[in-house]
């Protein structure tokens, strides 16, 4: 057992470590959901990630993303996480596609590997829907994040099915769209109880794929993506 993975084997032992090492897990979204769960997952000693993300890091990233520092702007963030997931665990076999998901390359994407684990932090409607769907259809294992923006308060993060979400604007939007698709089955999601704060809500049109922009809180999103690491990391 290597050195840095001696605390998580105390705890788990070698028998579900080895389990963990064998597993691959596609993570597709490494904003400020994704990539603390990336890391959490790399941290773990999953043995094999598949990044997605076609996004650079802005400076307003820089208040809440993992790959967002000042010495990364305009870099891609799937190039900063995978960097430094390998700095992490050198053996992590590790493939990274910087992409933006359309329904087209969603199936080839699914069908290019066996994953254990599919985690989605996507937070464009239309990409995510078909995710899930596609996921779902192909009977991977999937934990979706909902949103995290215009809130503050960490007690109220839950897992829930997404049908039984409630306070959640993205939730709403991506249950209405499933219906249409046909698609009925539970969905596992991490979401938050607590209103969103209206006034943190910005109409926009100059960024692509959204219409609005909310204001975050550093910590917000990384108990996002935590809660989506241990899904994963307890189910495999």
């Amino acid at each position: 057992m290597e050195q840095w993975k001696q605390r998580t084997a105390l705890l788990l032992g070698e028998e579900k470590m080895e389990r963990l090492r064998q597993s691959h897990v596609l993570i597709v979204g490494l904003g400020g959901v994704g990539a603390y769960a990336a890391e959490m997952i790399c941290r773990a000693g999953v043995g094999q990630l598949t990044l997605v993300d076609a996004d650079t890091v802005q400076p307003s990233n820089i208040n809440r993303q993992l790959p967002a520092l000042h010495s990364t702007v305009g870099a891609a963030k799937v190039e900063v996480l995978a960097a430094r997931l390998k700095d992490i665990n050198p053996e992590l076999q590790l493939e990274i596609f910087p992409m933006f998901l359309k329904d087209e390359n969603i199936p080839q994407l699914l069908d290019a590997a066996h994953y254990d684990f599919v985690v989605d932090a996507i937070d464009t409607l239309a990409p995510k829907c078909y995710l899930i769907a596609e996921t779902l259809k192909r009977r991977i294992k999937l934990i979706s994040s909902m949103g995290a923006g215009a809130k503050s308060d960490i007690t109220q993060v839950r897992f829930a099915d997404l049908w039984d979400t409630y306070h959640c604007g993205l939730s709403k939007a991506v249950r209405k769209r499933l219906q249409k698709m046909g698609v009925k089955r539970k969905i596992p999601v991490v979401f938050s109880t607590e209103q969103a704060d209206v006034a943190a809500v910005l109409l926009t049109d100059d960024e692509q794929n959204k219409k609005s922009t909310c204001g975050t809180i550093s910590y917000m999103p990384a108990v996002f993506g935590c809660y989506l690491a241990e899904y994963v990391i307890k189910r495999l």
